[in-house]
């Protein structure tokens, strides 16, 4: 069973903007994805593999983890890797996957670089991003296809145009679905929403998403703006009247079971197994953070 990290927020911010940088560890967010990618001009590549190296040091000062988002084109991607594993990288976020043998292909080059830059092999974790509807039918094996991969999303623009949809929820939501299932089967955090990046002009709007994707099931969630950080771990995390309810379940059901008996009754409600143990996974993710 691999080791999952306890994420709510990943904040995109590009590796090239020094002042975003510089701030980005200021706004609350677990994870950090310095992007290579999207937000990146090609001409601009160079710079920002070269930016990683201080960029790191900098986005972890309060305990976020440091994400880096690589390029698809493998020619590209072996450079991504290599400049985010000698900056100390602690993720990858791996984009347009076509199948699990692409996943395969990154962990050795990832491995190579480990290796070749003395950090232990196995130490870098990924995230996986499906963004074209051809990969959309190996999303189980994507999932299953090597340890590393921690997270797994389905992605929202790109994979709106391959559709030939607009990225609205309707269009999103079965193939958003389908990533979640298939994290969840394998053990590893789904990430994601169902809807777009765009929430800043209805906040309310977006936090109502946000928290119809949590109980769908969703973990985790991107962002491109500071301001969406404090919503997503409010909506994605835990309330401390929530755990303070999970403990007392849990222990109203565990007083139960020394009884002989198979199920209570809580706060008017009867609670059995599968109830109580999502009481004790969020006790859990409380105690990890």
């Amino acid at each position: 069973m691999r080791t999952l990290p306890v994420w709510r927020s990943l904040l995109y911010v590009p590796a090239t903007r020094e002042s975003f940088v510089a701030k980005a560890h200021t706004r609350g967010a677990d994870a950090i994805i310095l992007d290579l990618e999207d937000a990146v001009a090609p001409a601009e590549k160079p710079a920002a593999r070269a930016a990683l190296a201080a960029a790191i040091p900098q986005v972890t000062r309060n305990g976020a983890a440091a994400c880096v988002r690589i390029n698809r084109p493998l020619r590209m991607a072996t450079l991504d890797i290599d400049a985010a594993i000698a900056a100390g990288a602690d993720a990858l976020v791996l984009t347009k996957l076509m199948g699990p043998d692409h996943v395969r292909l990154l962990s050795e080059l990832i491995a190579e670089s480990e290796a070749a830059h003395g950090v232990p092999v196995g130490r870098t974790i990924c995230i996986g991003l499906v963004e074209s509807a051809d990969a959309l039918s190996s999303l189980e094996a994507i999932a299953r296809a090597d340890p590393r991969l921690v997270a797994l999303g389905a992605g929202g623009e790109d994979l709106a145009t391959d559709l030939g949809a607009e990225p609205s929820p309707d269009a999103l939501y079965l193939p958003k679905m389908m990533a979640l299932l298939a994290a969840r089967a394998a053990g590893i955090l789904p990430l994601g929403f169902i809807g777009t990046v765009a929430g800043l002009s209805d906040p309310e709007g977006y936090r109502a998403m946000l928290r119809r994707s949590r109980k769908l099931g969703f973990a985790c969630a991107s962002c491109v703006h500071p301001s969406q950080v404090a919503v997503i771990n409010e909506e994605y995390g835990d309330s401390a009247e929530a755990i303070d309810r999970a403990r007392r379940m849990v222990e109203a059901f565990e007083a139960s079971l020394a009884r002989g008996i198979g199920a209570a009754t809580f706060e008017g409600a009867m609670i059995d197994e599968p109830v109580v143990e999502r009481a004790r996974r969020m006790l859990a993710r409380a105690r990890t953070n």
